[in-house]
């Protein structure tokens, strides 16, 4: 499912903390996904729909190389994710097994995949950072998934670094980590975080020129009307 261009556009000035405030204010607090930091500095800010991908336990029957032919196998599941797509992968926080390298990668890259976010590790992290995907994660391991994890399955209800994830759901990433957005919430979130971001600029160019907090953050009735009136030329 592709990202309404409006949508896009909105949130391109967006963070991931209005956001979280944003989705605080309507009763979600778990949304900020635990162990999701860039890997590289000056990553772009990224919204995409969720491609989930699971892991769970490493059970020896099952976690083997071998099990990279499989149908059920982190290659198959490449192969089905669209065009934009930011994928959400449940590593449960192992952080000594990577859950891809640098072919894995590249290979998202070539089909066009936003960004990787997991609350696990990659691998090859020199070869990773040359195929350009934005990736945030806990840092990298050199032992392979299977190491510690077996794969499982994809585009089902996952939890990545504690925060439940379902496919399609909207995916917010920055400097900050990654932020998820259920579907149903999208609009009226995408509508107050812009005024929210509006309103925390001219919050700051008051701060710049000297005003005390008090009754400016958050503002007071006399300066909700100033903002309001601020705001009124630039609508």
């Amino acid at each position: 499912m592709t990202v309404d261009p409006a949508i896009l556009k909105a949130l391109e000035g967006v963070s991931t903390a209005t956001i979280t405030t944003v989705l605080l204010k309507k009763g979600l607090r778990n949304v900020w996904m635990r162990g999701t930091r860039p890997i590289r500095a000056g990553q772009p800010h990224i919204v995409g729909r969720a491609f989930t991908l699971r892991f769970v336990p490493a059970r020896e029957d099952l976690a083997t190389p071998e099990s990279w032919s499989s149908p059920i196998s982190t290659r198959s599941a490449i192969e089905a994710m669209p065009e934009g797509c930011i994928t959400v992968v449940d590593a449960m926080g192992v952080t000594d097994a990577g859950i891809f390298g640098d072919i894995l990668c590249a290979r998202m890259a070539k089909r066009g995949v936003a960004g990787l976010v997991t609350d696990g590790v990659v691998r090859d992290l020199a070869g990773v950072l040359g195929t350009g995907l934005p990736v945030w994660c806990q840092g990298t391991a050199a032992p392979a998934s299977v190491a510690g994890l077996t794969f499982v399955n994809w585009q089902e209800p996952i939890g990545c670094g504690g925060v439940a994830v379902f496919p399609d759901d909207l995916i917010v990433v920055d400097d900050d980590g990654a932020v998820v957005i259920p579907q149903k919430l999208v609009e009226d979130v995408v509508k107050a975080a812009v005024e929210q971001e509006r309103q925390e600029g001219w919050i700051m160019d008051q701060v710049n020129a000297g005003a005390a907090l008090p009754g400016l953050y958050p503002p007071n009735a006399e300066n909700k009307a100033r903002y309001e009136a601020w705001a009124a030329t630039k609508r």
